[in-house]
């Protein structure tokens, strides 16, 4: 239900299978399983997985290999490596390395203390007959859409075509009141996703082009951040919404829940600042060391429950149980406990020759699935209680 005056909606409609929530157009991944492996019309069928590995990163991740192996009519990988979920895939289609692919940085720019901007191209030329990244998922694109063997240059001009509609419609938008087509004409760029680029810039706050960029390979210094809260706010009351109304509907239940101490040990998740991902434990240089897949413990708890540094111990939760090395550490505060992400490397048909060296295990296979935020349904993964024993 929506938020009482706020505009908040959540919950639009609903999962087949479990009746989960709709959260911004999505649905939580917990979901995945059960809607492939559970019978009946509207069941999931077939899949496209990009640069993703959810058979570790989802809860109960068991279940989701099985789906994955025994339920889809068809799957599609974009992924470099033959990994825990991309083994499934009937068609698996990597994307070339980065020193064959031209870069702008859309994500972690959102992080920068300074505005700036800075196009890469490709440093090497794509091999013969391969497919940039951006090909590939403007084909898949056009065969899930009934267009199989258009060329890919019709999905950027769609989505030019939708974006200067949208921006000249905007007052706020630089082309505001222009003709669409006449801006798209003016765009410049040696493919389609460059020329999205340089529309994105052209529609941005500063007067920069894509071919500033091209003349300038370092980079463009913007100067410093300014605010640009109006242009940007898209809440339909046009103030910042610190409070929706189903968030303070739900203050009571989270108080209750910070009240109460569990009797057993909470577990915390953890990266690795050289294993952010389960991918980088496939990567030679990035192994060894700190990365490890330990079960941190605070030095009273080991003491108390008798675990000893370097042994393994056993973890219990109500998805099931594993064994792992224990840290001693006062890195972590009593009763609680830390094992990190992304690790389990053990699965037969996976070509992570690396990886698979030093395993580790899958602390989402500690989860059944069922421990789910009431808001939004999305899957918790971190602080939820386990119980740990020594083994001889």
């Amino acid at each position: 239900p929506a938020g009482p005056g706020k505009g908040f909606a959540l919950g639009r409609w609903r999962s087949r299978a479990a009746g989960h929530p709709e959260a911004k157009g999505e649905l939580p991944l917990a979901a995945l399983a059960e809607e492939i492996d559970t019978p009946g019309e509207g069941r999931v069928r077939a899949l496209i997985a990009i640069a993703a590995n959810p058979v570790l990163s989802a809860p109960d991740g068991l279940r989701l290999d099985r789906a994955l192996g025994e339920h889809l009519d068809f799957m599609v990988s974009v992924d470099p490596y033959l990994n825990e979920t991309s083994r499934h895939a009937d068609v698996v289609l990597p994307p070339p390395p980065p020193s064959r692919s031209a870069h702008f940085d859309f994500a972690f720019n959102a992080f920068a203390v300074r505005n700036q901007a800075r196009f890469t191209p490709a440093a090497v030329p794509l091999e013969e007959g391969r497919m940039d990244e951006s090909e590939i998922h403007a084909r898949l694109i056009l065969a899930v859409s009934g267009m199989h063997g258009a060329d890919p240059s019709a999905v950027d001009d769609l989505v030019i075509e939708r974006a200067l509609s949208k921006a000249v419609a905007t007052p706020h938008s630089p082309v505001h009141g222009g003709d669409p087509a006449r801006l798209a004409a003016g765009l410049t760029g040696a493919s389609g996703p460059q020329r999205r680029l340089d529309m994105m810039l052209r529609l941005g706050p500063y007067d920069l082009v894509l071919d500033d960029l091209l003349a300038q390979p370092h980079g463009v210094d913007l100067g410093p951040l300014r605010p640009r809260l109006a242009q940007v706010l898209k809440t339909r009351s046009g103030k910042i919404e610190l409070l929706p109304g189903p968030v303070a509907d739900d203050l009571p239940r989270l108080r209750r829940a910070l009240e109460t101490r569990p009797a057993t040990l909470v577990l915390v998740g953890r990266r690795h600042l050289r294993s952010n991902n389960s991918w980088m434990h496939n990567i030679p240089s990035l192994t060894g060391g700190s990365n490890r897949c330990t079960l941190q413990v605070h030095p009273h708890d080991a003491a108390r429950l008798g675990l000893t540094d370097g042994a393994d111990a056993r973890v219990t939760a109500e998805g099931g149980a594993l064994v792992v090395p224990v840290e001693v550490t006062d890195a972590v505060r009593a009763g609680v406990v830390s094992l990190p992400h992304g690790w389990g490397h053990d699965r037969e048909g996976v070509r992570m020759a690396v990886a698979a060296a030093a395993p580790g295990v899958n602390v989402n296979q500690l989860l059944d699935g069922s421990r789910l935020d009431p808001l939004s349904g999305t899957a918790v993964l971190n602080g939820f209680p386990v119980e740990v024993t020594p083994i001889s």
